[in-house]
């Protein structure tokens, strides 16, 4: 399973990327608006940053204007993946972008219906979010289960499944053992996959033994 970090915060990407457990970004108005500086400034350092797929969102909703605003944020770096929303006019966007070599990202997806619609559109990614269904009382690892399961019945979609709006290490696990492709975390949940209980225990009692020793590695 590839991890994206869902932020826009420069500072948490630099930091996380060092990791090595980052395989690209997704950004959205709303997250760059809290940086608040240039949208697009932010976009260009972040694919600086991090070699693999940056998703960048267009604010347009009207086909035309929408294209456009896909093709500039294309043209920011190699590695931009452009955002589209899962509508008619966002689908249709995605079609011209992705016969023209631009990776696609379409987003806000709720259902399976949906998705399939995304691949046949080209879509590099769907984005299902997990985290709103169940806000409402739906089980979003159900939507991530069909989808998996649709797109495998179909060799000639190229589209991955990115689980988005995580809230937690569950839905992270969850997602990868129903085989998604991709997982997109805020930041702090990432953190939460390497925290454990018998972890920390482990650690302070291996620690504490060896100061009892007396000894330095780097003094030896």
């Amino acid at each position: 399973m590839k991890f994206f970090v869902d932020t826009a915060d420069v500072g948490e990407i630099r930091d996380l990327a060092q990791t090595g457990l980052l395989d690209g970004v997704t950004t959205n108005p709303s997250l760059v608006a809290k940086t608040g500086r240039d949208f697009l400034d932010v976009v260009r350092e972040i694919c600086q940053i991090v070699h693999g797929p940056v998703s960048a969102e267009v604010t347009a909703t009207e086909f035309e204007p929408m294209l456009a605003e896909g093709r500039k944020l294309a043209s920011l770096a190699k590695n931009v993946c452009v955002k589209v929303p899962l509508t008619l006019a966002g689908l249709k966007t995605c079609k011209a972008l992705s016969d023209d070599g631009v990776q696609v990202n379409v987003t806000l997806c709720f259902s399976a219906a949906q998705a399939i619609l995304a691949a046949k559109a080209g879509a590099t990614f769907v984005s299902p979010f997990v985290g709103r269904l169940d806000d409402i009382g739906q089980d979003g690892m159900d939507l991530i289960a069909d989808i998996v399961q649709i797109y495998g019945n179909y060799p000639a979609f190229r589209t991955e499944v990115l689980v988005a709006s995580v809230r937690n290490p569950t839905h992270v696990v969850t997602a990868a053992k129903l085989g998604a492709h991709v997982a997109t975390l805020p930041p702090n949940v990432l953190r939460q996959l390497a925290q454990h209980p018998l972890t920390d225990k482990g650690l302070a009692a291996f620690l504490a033994d060896w100061q009892k020793t007396g000894q330095s590695i780097l003094k030896s």
